[in-house]
């Protein structure tokens, strides 16, 4: 039987989702409601449009020219909310000979999940707050999921490629920052740390959905402040693993 899953997008030609240029197949549906979200029209497990695996196959061999010296890989909304079809896409994907990335926020329990992830050959871990409280407040769930997540990537040593938003005021603060890097820097299965500044550039889709600002007078950080949220990290951190694609 063909599975059919629902995706909010495609984008033939990424070049930030994973090595490389990367097929990104954005799927629907999210358990989280992030303050930051650039894509809340993901969200609703009932939106986006149904696809089957075979003709997303078709639309990913189209681009293989293009995936030489990348692949394939699955984001969201939160892949990992559509297990048969995220594990079916995965297969069929390394079958084909792409190299895969599963970009998830680990905001489900390891015990559903952890199939689709030894299916993938590199994970993009969505880390939001190492407090758990921070962690509630921003998103509208704790990160024991996230963590556990690492937790198994380690233990099965799975590549992991960590990304952590900063936020003016929430995450974008020294003792937080200090904290996690310090927490990050005893796991060997992460090999690159991706630290993405907070844009508004989605302000317009929360607007078109009726929904208000989520971080009201909350500005993008500016350069000095990512330099030295970098410099952070730099400091906890293996010099093997690269910041924001840096080598010390």
């Amino acid at each position: 039987m063909d599975i059919t899953g629902r995706i909010h997008s495609l984008e033939t030609f990424g070049t930030l989702d994973g090595p490389g240029i990367r097929f990104v197949v954005f799927t629907q549906g999210c358990p989280l409601r992030c303050k930051y979200c650039h894509n809340p029209d993901s969200w609703a497990v009932s939106g986006g449009t149904e696809i089957t695996v075979s003709a997303l196959m078709r639309r990913i061999e189209s681009c293989r020219n293009f995936l030489r010296t990348g692949g394939v890989t699955l984001s969201g909304g939160e892949p990992l909310l559509q297990p048969e079809f995220a594990l079916e896409l995965l297969r069929r994907c390394h079958a084909a000979g792409f190299h895969t990335a599963l970009d998830t926020a680990g905001s489900l329990p390891i015990e559903q999940t952890r199939h689709v992830i030894d299916a993938a050959d590199l994970l993009l871990l969505d880390i939001k707050a190492l407090d758990p409280e921070l962690c509630l407040r921003l998103t509208g769930s704790d990160n024991k999921n996230e963590l556990a997540t690492l937790d198994y990537c380690e233990k099965t040593e799975k590549p992991v490629w960590i990304r952590h938003v900063l936020v003016p005021g929430w995450t974008l603060m020294e003792d937080h920052l200090n904290a996690l890097a310090a927490y990050l820097s005893k796991f060997h299965c992460i090999k690159r740390v991706d630290l993405l500044p907070l844009h508004k550039m989605a302000a317009f889709k929360w607007a078109a959905l009726g929904l208000p600002d989520p971080l009201p007078g909350v500005s993008e950080p500016t350069p000095e402040a990512c330099r030295q949220a970098e410099d952070i990290f730099f400091r906890h951190l293996s010099p093997e693993i690269q910041v924001n694609g840096l080598s010390r």
